[in-house]
């Protein structure tokens, strides 16, 4: 069985991001083909075009850790119905300089967890119209807009709660077997790349 690894950001800055526990919840229900590694984006500077023709270490770094990644996985809080702006700033860096989108042609997920009901669904919509145009496939179902409990969740990724981890269980199954399909679709010799012609 093949392995692929899979990039994960967690869009909330905090130490006790409720977000962070979801993500190692997750991590912890994934298929055993699935390795994880954060990308980590708390010391990114805010994002400028004068930097395109030298971009600063942290800012390098955080493009290779997406292009060595199968794909990559966002784990995030909404923030003012919208995206955290640390995790934009991220996105923004990784799609840059022009021409040299890192994350073009990564599959992708995208959960979050709230206080709320609304489980991130706002920001969730914001960012698959962001990750349209950056060309990374996403698994669009099923969807995942966690009403965040804490007792539900132990400290070290474990989830208490059967019926959240049934479905958390389920969705890894469904993004691991996503991965799987966009890279095969993704295989060298389609069309866009750079040696099809030859």
């Amino acid at each position: 069985m093949p392995t692929y690894k899979i990039g994960y950001f967690v869009g909330s800055l905090s130490s006790s991001s409720i977000n962070r526990t979801l993500a190692k919840a997750l991590i912890k229900l994934a298929p055993a083909s699935l390795e994880f590694n954060e990308i980590a984006i708390k010391d990114l500077p805010l994002y400028s075009q004068d930097y395109d023709d030298n971009f600063p270490p942290e800012a390098r770094t955080l493009k290779e850790a997406i292009e060595a990644s199968d794909g990559i996985l966002f784990v995030s809080p909404e923030y003012n119905r919208s995206i955290p702006g640390a995790l934009k700033n991220a996105i923004d860096w990784g799609s840059r300089p022009w021409g040299t989108n890192s994350f073009a042609r990564k599959p992708t997920g995208i959960v979050g967890a709230s206080p709320g009901g609304i489980g991130t669904a706002v920001m969730q919509s914001s960012m698959r119209g962001v990750l349209s145009f950056l060309d990374a496939p996403q698994l669009n179902a099923p969807e995942v807009y966690i009403a965040f409990k804490p007792e539900a969740y132990g400290e070290d990724g474990e989830v208490k709660d059967e019926s959240t981890r049934g479905f958390l269980s389920h969705y890894m199954a469904e993004y691991g077997a996503f991965v799987e399909r966009v890279l095969a679709v993704n295989a060298p010799g389609h069309i866009g790349d750079p040696d099809s012609e030859k």
